[in-house]
């Protein structure tokens, strides 16, 4: 059984790594349960996150749907976003530390938080490595 609940509008912070990817794995949820969609892409990323908007739309998501808020100081807009009531779920992908400082704004309201905080995914290639494979996999 499938159920929808949408809890009200939902605060999306992507990091620049996979712009795309993070974006529509963030809003598709979202939307299917029912909930309109802020959308804080990364500075170094705001394009493409403009982009995947334009083709929701397109596809048929109304155009309301699905706002993107792109700014250099990602403090001030959460901070903006936390003090709106409407604000029920936050969902974020980034630093530890910036986890914690958007875990404790959530607490102060109760909101909805989903995170994925910490790695950055390091790789090493060692000189005995197929360059070529190595890059291939990454």
């Amino acid at each position: 059984m499938v159920t929808h609940h949408p809890v009200g509008i939902a605060y999306l912070v992507t990091p620049w790594n996979f712009p795309a990817a993070m974006a529509t794995r963030k809003i598709a949820p979202a939307l299917a349960a029912g909930c309109s969609v802020i959308l804080k892409p990364a500075t170094e990323t705001p394009l493409t996150a403009l982009y995947v908007a334009t083709l929701l739309e397109e596809a048929g998501v109304p155009g309301d749907a699905v706002s993107v808020l792109s700014s250099k100081s990602a403090r001030e807009i959460s901070e903006v976003m936390f003090a709106d009531e409407r604000v029920r779920k936050v969902s974020f992908t980034g630093s530890t530390e910036v986890g914690r400082v958007l875990l404790q704004n959530a607490a102060e309201r109760v909101v909805n938080s989903s995170m994925e905080l910490g790695g950055n995914a390091p790789l090493l290639v060692l000189d005995d490595a197929d360059f070529d494979t190595a890059v291939e996999q990454t």
